[in-house]
């Protein structure tokens, strides 16, 4: 297995609300089996899947909509390791590699994280610093560059 092959291809989304840009909240959802840990929703791109089409996959997965817009996206992929408790779990993968993508809820959409197979314990909106500040360690360094990116895009 390549070095590549370690790192399970992944989605990721930074949500704003429908109020966006007039107000720049961003959606951070508490997971529910690792306490205080918050992130944005993300997901694995099956095999054979378009970037995009596993974006709008997950975010209903994960959130219970898609009703959404694609805003911008990040132009390159990011990785990360994950922490030995979690490296277990997902053998043979030693991390993630994602595409970040900053989506928009259009007015219809209607948040519901009681999916199938819920992710998520809790939810808010929230500004920049404090998602930053509520992130888990092993990804802020991805959460801070993505960020900063979208703001020195003009995004947030």
């Amino acid at each position: 297995m390549s070095k590549k092959d370690l790192y399970r291809p992944n989605v990721a989304m930074i949500i704003v609300s429908n109020n966006y840009p007039e107000k720049k909240e961003i959606f951070i959802a508490q997971r529910d089996d690792l306490s205080d840990i918050w992130q944005f929703p993300q997901g694995g791109i099956d095999k054979g899947e378009e970037v995009q089409e596993a974006l709008f996959r997950e975010m209903e997965e994960e959130i219970g909509t898609n009703e959404a817009t694609i805003v911008a996206e990040y132009p390159e992929w990011l990785s990360y390791d994950f922490p030995p408790k979690i490296a277990e779990k997902m053998k043979p993968y030693v991390g993630q590699t994602q595409k970040y993508f900053l989506v928009k809820l259009k007015k219809n959409a209607k948040i519901d994280i009681n999916t199938q197979h819920p992710e998520f314990s809790d939810y808010k909106f929230v500004n920049v610093e404090d998602a930053l500040n509520l992130s888990a360690s092993f990804k802020q360094a991805v959460y801070e560059k993505v960020i900063k990116y979208f703001k020195e895009e003009g995004y947030l």
